[in-house]
């Protein structure tokens, strides 16, 4: 399969992982590069940060600056649409889970083919 049609699926799930991370406390590229990779996602930070600076003009994440070692480093939390987002994903991810866990399951029992 196509590798550009698995990163346009996968781009939604990590998505809804930033919100996630970034909902519980501020968050940072390569924390977050690290953190996908233990859910099995390879990401460059030339793949995250275009993510995260969409992700910040459409008002779900915000970014602050903070020092740490006497470094800048960049973090991002959560804002208030992205917690509404995030909420709504969760409702659509659990939907979602639901009809794809295994074929045959008693919910797949309605009458539909």
């Amino acid at each position: 399969m196509d590798s550009r049609v698995i990163r346009r699926m996968f781009l939604g799930f990590i998505s809804i992982h930033i919100l996630h991370h970034a909902g519980q406390e501020p968050v940072y590229g390569a924390w977050l590069i690290d953190e996908l990779g233990r859910h099995g996602y390879s990401m460059s930070a030339g793949t995250l940060y275009p993510v995260l600076h969409a992700m910040e003009a459409d008002g779900l994440i915000e970014s602050m600056n903070r020092v740490v070692a006497g470094k800048r480093r960049k973090y991002y939390k959560i804002t208030e649409a992205g917690l509404q987002v995030l909420e709504r994903a969760r409702g659509k991810a659990y939907e979602l889970f639901k009809e794809i866990r295994l074929p045959h399951t008693e919910t797949q029992n309605d009458g539909k083919s």
